[in-house]
């Protein structure tokens, strides 16, 4: 298996100047978004360019307007393979942005991230619904006992379902807790066609955890740079190696570097060289991550005050409506959404996509798919 060993002591020669821009950088978006009034707006957005970013840097190419039409349940067409992993990416982007800013890196955060945490979830529900039905039967013999001390006799036909209803309960809870009527709490037994069964996936992400403690000395974009490098290293996972880089970006939002986004670390290496990616020694591994940080962070402000000028001269537009206009609500749903079709604003405005298409003729948003049909605008 492999292993991997932070550079001792730290060629800070080379990552000094690195160090200081990603820090000063992700320290100015990061303020930049405190008091922003499209902050909501500029984090869904982003969500969206990482996860397309981050099957650029594997190779596949996913149209960010198909993944946010996929997202929405309307694509035009049957989505690939390449857009489903898109969309995975986009999904665990949301998961760790809407929790706490330690939960990805917790033990338990981890194990939800990799799929596995439905079986501690499963075995909870088992239990809730066995007591739910105890107390049911408790309930009913305490309702009959009652009745029985006040003198009320009923009939045999009513006892007799009282006591059916009690024995299903019962049989129910049986088959609950034996698994007959719910999922296996075992996960089946990998397919070596596609996994390799001496891949031992929990060591190797004990080992990626052991490494993140070691560096919660150091600057957290050096912390989240070492986490990154040690991700493709130490290979954890075999079929997420994307998550890497969402777990670095948590590091940042944990050391409170990032706390009011979570930084685009796919966009920030999209622009760096192919060939200067992966290269051969570590200070320069660890040196490409902290510029793919400063990278992200540049970006991030550039779109942030592009989308709030375009929020500014569309906001001049809805001055002497009445109260009842939908267009503020228009334009703050657009502001979260790379595009949005006519159908997606029907829906979330509750009107009809003929009416959406009078609203985003009203506002003046530009059409990005220059199609006649399956047309979609947007803030670009």
């Amino acid at each position: 298996m492999p292993c991997y060993q932070i550079p001792d002591p730290l060629p800070w020669v080379v990552l000094a100047g690195p160090l200081a821009a990603a820090e000063d950088s992700l320290a100015r978006l990061d303020e930049r978004l405190a008091n922003s009034p499209i902050r909501d707006g500029f984090v869904a957005r982003t969500h969206y360019i990482d996860a397309c970013a981050s099957l650029w840097l594997a190779g596949e190419l996913v149209h960010l307007e198909d993944l946010v039409l996929h997202d929405a349940g309307m694509d035009v067409r049957s989505p690939t393979h390449e857009l489903t992993r898109a969309h995975a990416v986009l999904r665990t982007r949301r998961r760790i942005a809407a929790a706490k800013p330690a939960w990805a890196l917790s033990a338990a955060g981890l194990k939800t991230l990799r799929g596995r945490g439905g079986e501690e979830g499963r075995g909870n529900r088992k239990e809730a619904a066995s007591v739910d039905l105890a107390e049911d039967a408790d309930a009913g013999v305490g309702h009959a006992n009652v009745d029985e001390s006040r003198g009320i006799t009923e009939t045999d036909d009513r006892l007799a379902a009282a006591f059916a209803a009690v024995d299903a309960a019962i049989a129910k809870t049986d088959r609950a807790l034996t698994g007959e009527t719910r999922r296996p709490r075992h996960r089946p037994e990998p397919d070596p066609l596609v996994y390799d069964l001496d891949w031992d996936e929990d060591e190797r992400l004990a080992d990626w955890r052991s490494v993140v403690d070691q560096v919660r000395v150091l600057a957290p974009t050096l912390a989240a740079a070492i986490a990154a490098d040690a991700w493709i290293a130490i290979e954890p996972l075999q079929h997420t190696p994307w998550l890497g880089r969402l777990l670095a970006a948590s590091v940042l939002r944990a050391r409170g570097k990032a706390r009011w986004h979570l930084p685009c670390l796919h966009e920030g290496l999209k622009t760096i060289p192919r060939k200067r990616r992966r290269p051969g020694d570590a200070a320069t591994r660890l040196a490409v991550q902290l510029e793919a940080i400063t990278a992200a962070a540049a970006a991030g402000l550039k779109h942030h005050d592009r989308w709030l000028m375009a929020r500014t001269l569309l906001a001049r537009k809805l001055a002497g409506r009445r109260a009842s206009s939908k267009l503020p609500a228009l334009l703050d749903y657009v502001l979260t959404r790379p595009i949005a079709s006519a159908g997606m604003i029907g829906a979330e405005l509750g009107i009809t996509p003929r009416a959406a298409q009078n609203l985003v003729a009203e506002l003046g948003l530009r059409e990005a798919t220059g199609r006649g049909r399956y047309r979609a605008w947007g803030i670009l």
